[in-house]
């Protein structure tokens, strides 16, 4: 309704329009920012004109949280409370691409890691541990099977920042392993053994060092502070980055009946849109 670019997030950020009175004037306002927004090259200033607009709208107050981020991957937000972000000197994705691809970086190790492209890894010797085996396993010299959720006790924090525990319905099958355990018998093939030999010595470890998660079924406030980069955002159109909202992931990829539903409402949308009236 207000536009789709970065000319309406900038006129907004700076009180210019005049929706900034109508977030300032509403009981609860609530932004929702989308990984889409964020990923654009200029993402960081995305994300710092949606804090300016949060802030001067009044929308994060001791009673009200009207900010909130959309991910889209499975444990981002657990990621990013435990600070999985790349540390001083360390590289992101890109940098980690670029690395293998050039050759400064010779072992690339895949943790579940199913959704990036991996075409072109240059010489990089590949490990994926996992447990359906999508785009990561293809191009990997060693698989380590992992266990399915369903196979697994674990700890898992959803989109919110809720913490949850999930406990093992089966058994994995065949060789696989509980991801921890695998990642336990690794380091110690290597002369570097971690220092848990089971769950509960391992939970015990991971509370200590991040108490958040020992606090189940909870949704913890997480402290305000300054993030994203100050500027001006591009005034593209924001695009929506889901191509196949059926396909998004490796168990949806192995499952016909979202394969049948990409063909249905999908694939056929984009048939039917590409027909004229030579078609009938």
């Amino acid at each position: 309704m207000l536009g789709d670019g970065g000319t309406v997030m900038n006129a907004l950020a700076a009180g210019d329009h005049s929706w900034a009175a109508v977030l300032r004037d509403a009981k609860n306002p609530m932004i929702v920012v989308g990984l889409g927004a964020l990923s654009r090259p200029d993402g960081a200033r995305v994300l710092g004109a949606a804090r300016r607009i949060a802030e001067n709208g009044g929308l994060v107050r001791d009673d009200w949280n009207g900010f909130n981020v959309l991910h889209r991957a499975a444990a981002r937000v657990g990621g990013l409370d435990l600070g999985f972000v790349p540390g001083a000197g360390g590289r992101d994705f890109s940098g980690i691409i670029a690395g293998c691809k050039s050759g400064d970086i010779e072992i690339l190790y895949l943790l579940g890691a199913d959704e990036i492209e991996t075409s072109d890894l240059g010489s990089a010797f590949v490990i994926y541990q996992g447990h359906h085996g999508d785009r990561g396993a293809r191009r990997a010299d060693v698989v380590l099977p992992g266990a399915a959720y369903t196979e697994k006790d674990g700890t898992y924090v959803n989109i919110e920042g809720r913490v949850q525990l999930a406990r093992r319905a089966v058994f994995p099958p065949g060789e696989a392993r509980e991801d921890w355990r695998i990642v336990r018998a690794l380091s110690g093939a290597i002369g570097r053994p971690l220092p848990f030999d089971a769950m509960r010595d391992l939970r015990r470890q991971m509370w200590e060092k991040h108490p958040v998660l020992a606090e189940t079924d909870m949704v913890t406030r997480a402290p305000w502070g300054p993030f994203g980069e100050a500027g001006p955002v591009a005034a593209d159109p924001f695009q929506y980055p889901i191509a196949d909202f059926y396909q998004t992931d490796p168990i949806s990829r192995a499952s016909h009946t979202m394969a049948r539903c990409s063909e249905l409402f999908v694939r056929g949308r984009h048939e039917a849109a590409a027909r004229t009236g030579t078609h009938g």
